[in-house]
């Protein structure tokens, strides 16, 4: 830091003229002998050290001065207070203090060798500018307004940090001009306070060390450490900035200053009314020392009646001083438990309630016995109302995220269009309040450009019955093997006769699955097995066996074994929840190209519907540039979403393969929100070829083939127009050289579909990247397939 006092407009000489003069004025007017006599003898002793009057340069000349000083300002600084007032002579602005009472040099010493002291939010240019306000309002007469509240934050011998407010004395001081002094005018003044933070500029209308300070300054200091965590308590509460565990941090410092307890610690635990459980806070690192490592225990488990009657039913504090104690006089219930594993000798429980509803229980715990009671619980009754408040606010806030997760997943307003159904619902509203009746007014969106594009499952009906026969088959041969063994033990016809029959549903199964396949397995198991596997599990200790795992495998909903389709359900499960995952996550993305509608689907894969034109956004110019970014977004995302759907089955139970295909709409459409179906679907008869190409363009064949149009390893771009040709072999071009696309380009003709001709397709391969972490090493399709085995 710089030295303040050679950087400060103010030329400082310590002196005590004023309360000399102050000596000399009340001897006059005094009339007491006793009070006459002392003041006589102090102004002669004084008499002998002129300095004090005339001033003295430097600070470090006090200590010459020390005895008198203290003489001299014993009125101000009475002995009979000195244990119990903080209070020190001081200069102005800096942190050099003398005289101090007993106290304030008590704090100074438990602060430690190395602390230093410094006035809270106050930089080296405020000091300055500070020091030049002082001389405008003291010399020259202006009233400016530059109070604030002033702290110093000292922490005590346990390391608590300790907040003390600043009151200032400047009764004996003057401030005179010195000769490098600048005359100040009006106007001068007018500048001065419009440009606080030039520090320059008041630095060129007061020069370091112009003006001479003559005195000295009273510093009181109070404690208000309880009341500044409080306030700290209140803007953590308000402000969500930090992270949830700076947050708990912060709170846990907050309550230590309050309770003066170095150590105290901090959790909670939400109270489930409904369930009657205690949870643990989601996604927080707030710990729960009711819970300890539990995610949740109902309430009768956690504590003991009469904890559960106070917190809950009577909302009141619980305070625990022994925690051993406790535990005897509860049967050593889980809360005393959890308590001592914790090494909590003593705590406070507080509920929070908001309407006589409680919430969660704010929890207060010390490593020592007593040191939390019923009596230092009172301190809360000026906290909680805050934390109250602030539960509430995140409880709402949480509230809206779960409406704003409905939203989002279940119904299809999208937030780029929810301008115009706010707009309607607050029209529906003011009708509805004027004469009663109301009617919400259809919402259509005219001349928008439609963007389609799906990543499915290649042969996912194949692969499924694929994985329901060879659960039918294993099931099967498992019943057989227990038949096998069970006619060794026991030559009984009706063993033949089952085992004849599994015989045959196994060679109908190897042949092909039908519909009815799975119900009629399901009919024998009923009808013939299941009765007979009672029987057979008592015959021996071997078949008992071999029932039991055989039970162990079935699906207790169904009774059939489910691991191959579980293998299947579960690897589509997560790769459509990854896609539709990417998807959105690229969505936010696009949605700063230009506000657009945007819905996806899951069926086996990914499906998605874009609309974006003018009528969708709430004034904002439209430019057909932004539907050309946005088809290029849209295939970009599409090579990123088939990498991700091959990188994640590196750890599936099986591998399935992917096709991707765009479908190009060269004309604007309608589409309008359908309020029974809570959907946008297109309007018009016209529209309506748009939805069928969506729904048959997939099974469509390339022209005088039997191929179909989309095949694994390749995305295939639907079109009509030769410009939208042109378009995005353009975007292919590009992509190519980003090393998302291949080089085998397919120009194709489309047998045409019903309803529909002249349908053209783009075809190209797909360049794979199986390290997400290693974008520039591309494979093809056939060397991903090496790679994945």
């Amino acid at each position: 830091m710089k030295n303040q006092l050679q950087d400060f407009p103010l030329d400082i000489k310590i002196s005590f003229h004023k309360i000399i003069e102050e000596y000399r004025h009340l001897l006059e007017d005094e009339q007491s002998s006793i009070s006459k006599e002392y003041m006589v003898k102090v102004l002669d002793y004084v008499s002998s050290f002129p300095k004090l009057e005339e001033g003295i340069d430097d600070p470090n000349d006090l200590n010459k001065y020390k005895d008198v000083i203290k003489i001299l300002l014993d009125e101000l600084f009475p002995k009979i207070l000195t244990k119990n007032e903080i209070k020190a002579a001081s200069l102005p602005f800096h942190n050099l203090f003398f005289n101090t009472s007993a106290r304030f040099k008590k704090i100074l010493e438990n602060a430690g060798d190395d602390f230093e002291l410094s006035m809270r939010n106050l930089d080296e240019d405020m000091y300055y500018i500070y020091g030049c306000i002082l001389i405008l309002n003291h010399h020259y007469g202006y009233k400016i307004d530059f109070s604030r509240p002033l702290y110093y934050d000292i922490p005590d011998e346990t390391g608590i940090l300790k907040h003390y407010r600043v009151a200032l004395n400047a009764d004996f001081v003057d401030i005179e001009k010195g000769e490098n002094a600048v005359d100040i005018t009006e106007d001068d003044v007018d500048l001065l306070i419009q440009n606080i933070d030039d520090v320059d500029f008041w630095k060129e209308k007061f020069p370091p060390l112009s003006w001479t300070f003559k005195g000295f300054i009273i510093s009181n200091l109070t404690d208000v450490t309880v009341d500044d965590a409080i306030s700290d308590l209140k803007t953590t509460l308000l402000h969500k900035e930090s992270s949830d565990e700076e947050e708990l941090l912060k709170f846990q410092e907050i309550f230590q200053s309050i309770y003066r307890l170095p150590d105290i610690r901090v959790g909670f635990t939400v109270f489930n009314q409904e369930r009657m459980v205690f949870e643990r806070m989601n996604d927080r690192d707030a710990f729960s020392f009711i819970l300890n490592d539990k995610k949740e225990n109902k309430c009768v488990d956690s504590v003991c009646d009469e904890t559960f009657k106070k917190i809950i039913e009577e909302q009141n504090y619980f305070s625990i001083t022994n925690v051993e104690r406790y535990a005897k006089e509860t049967d050593n219930n889980l809360l005393s438990q959890n308590l001592l594993k914790n090494n909590v000798m003593s705590c406070i429980l507080a509920p929070i309630a908001v309407e006589n509803n409680v919430w969660g229980i704010l929890e207060l715990v010390s490593y020592r016995k007593n040191e939390l009671n019923s009596i230092n619980a009172i301190k809360l009754d000026d906290i909680l109302p805050y934390i109250v408040t602030s539960v509430e606010r995140n409880r709402s806030e949480f509230e809206n995220k779960v409406k704003a997760v409905i939203q989002s997943e279940c119904t299809s307003i999208h937030p780029s269009v929810l301008w115009i159904f706010d707009r309607e619902a607050k029209q529906f509203i003011k009708d509805l309040n004027q004469d009663g009746l109301a009617s919400f007014k259809d919402i259509a969106f005219k001349d928008v450009y439609p963007l389609y594009g799906q990543i499915d499952i290649v042969g996912s009906s194949d692969a499924r019955n694929s994985a329901i026969q060879d659960d039918l088959m294993h099931q099967l041969e498992e019943i057989e093997h227990i038949i096998d063994m069970a006619y060794q033990i026991e030559n009984m016809p009706i063993y033949d006769q089952v085992r004849f029959r599994i015989t045959d549903f196994k060679e109908d199964l190897q042949d092909t699955l039908n519909a009815s396949s799975e119900q009629r397995v399901f009919n024998l198991l009923q009808k013939e097995v299941n009765p007979l596997m009672q029987h057979l599990s008592g015959q021996s200790d071997e078949l008992k066996r071999l029932v039991d795992n055989y039970q162990k495998q079935l699906n207790p909903e169904t009774g059939i074994i489910y691991n191959h389709r579980k293998n299947y359900d579960d690897t589509v499960q997560r790769i459509n929840r990854t896609m539709a995952r990417l998807l959105d996550k690229k969505q936010v993305e696009a949605q700063k190209i230009y506000p657009h509608y945007f819905e996806r689907y899951k069926t086996d894969g990914v499906d998605h519907n874009i609309y974006i034109g003018a009528s969708l956004t709430n004034n904002k110019p439209f430019n057909e540039v932004y539907l050309y970014n946005l088809r290029l977004w849209q295939l970009a995302t599409m090579c990123e979403m088939e990498n991700k759907f091959y990188q994640l089955q590196t750890n599936t139970p099986i591998q399935l393969d992917a096709a991707s295909l765009i479908l190009v709409f060269n004309s604007t459409l309608s589409i309008r929100y359908r309020m029974d179906e809570k959907k946008f679907d297109v309007d018009g008869t016209y529209n309506a070829r748009y939805e069928i190409i969506k729904k048959r363009i997939d099974k469509a064949f390339i022209k005088n083939t039997e191929e179909r149009i989309t095949q694994k390893g390749k995305i295939s771009i639907v079109y009509s127009q030769t410009s939208d040709e042109r378009e995005y072999l353009r975007y292919i071009k590009y992509l190519q050289i980003k090393q998302y696309l291949g080089d085998e380009v397919e120009l194709l003709e489309l047998e045409d579909v019903q309803g529909v001709i002249g349908l053209k397709a783009i075809r190209v391969n797909i360049l794979y990247h199986p390290d997400e972490n290693a974008f520039d090493k591309a494979i093809t399709y056939d060397g991903l397939i090496d790679y994945l085995r």
